[in-house]
């Protein structure tokens, strides 16, 4: 299984790096000037090629990646696959794959609630959690099963019901908790804590990391290499993903 990941990865670099040749500056600021015109109050990314001639994309912040020709008359608001012998290959996924590989080596490991290996650390796993997501808490009923086998858990904030909601509420108050692993484990069993919400939370950079990431459900896995299993797997099977 960790053969078969790598070469997907590996296909999924090479196909990134088609979609990455330098787009001309006027194409670039036509292509941008039209979308503004349209929805300005969207933020617009890069204007990136594509494998596709005359067909650029460009990622709306938080939101999908657009297509367009040249003058941005029309866009299309989908996934761009490659074609390749035995299979399809999403570039869009590529590229966040790339991304999240980044992006997760960058994060300070103090900002997330963690779960460590027993004995030597054999995989990591960067899981976007809701107290609230029935399979979230099936999962994290696994996380002993999954230290003792070397996995590290690292929690990341994701409420699905979004900013403000009691389910923010409840992830802010586990953050702030002064053993925030406990605090967690009670909120997932359904228990009520009595901690005070603290400024000094990662929950909203969290929650926006997610969207950044592609998430849109709990729990939602980022493996280190920026590989993401979406939804709940058993812990035996999380391991077999895992070559563990």
């Amino acid at each position: 299984m960790r053969i078969f990941r790598s070469i997907i990865l590996l296909l999924c670099a090479g196909a990134a790096a088609m979609a990455q040749a330098e787009v001309e500056t006027t194409v670039s600021d036509t292509i941008l000037s039209r979308l503004q015109s349209a929805r300005p109050d969207f933020s617009y990314g890069e204007v990136k090629s594509t494998p596709l001639p005359g067909i650029y994309q460009v990622q709306v912040e938080g939101g999908p990646i657009m297509y367009t020709d040249a003058s941005a008359d029309h866009v299309v608001v989908g996934e761009l696959y490659q074609v390749v012998p035995g299979q399809f290959v999403n570039l869009a996924e590529a590229e966040r794959v790339a991304e999240r590989r980044k992006v997760l080596a960058e994060i300070d490991r103090d900002r997330m609630i963690v779960f460590p290996a027993e004995g030597d650390t054999r995989a990591i796993i960067n899981v976007f959690t809701d107290v609230d997501c029935g399979y979230c808490r099936k999962l994290h009923q696994e996380v002993p099963e999954l230290n003792q086998s070397g996995v590290e858990v690292r929690y990341l904030a994701y409420p699905r019901a979004g900013i403000g909601s009691s389910s923010y509420r409840k992830l802010v108050q586990a953050w702030c908790a002064e053993n925030p692993r406990q605090a967690l484990t009670d909120l997932k069993a359904g228990k009520t804590i009595d901690v005070e919400l603290c400024d000094d939370n990662p929950v909203a950079s969290d929650f926006e990391l997610g969207h950044q990431f592609g998430v849109s459900g709990t729990p939602s896995l980022i493996l280190m290499d920026g590989t993401m299993i979406v939804g709940y797997r058993p812990h035996k099977e999380l391991l077999k993903l895992l070559g563990i």
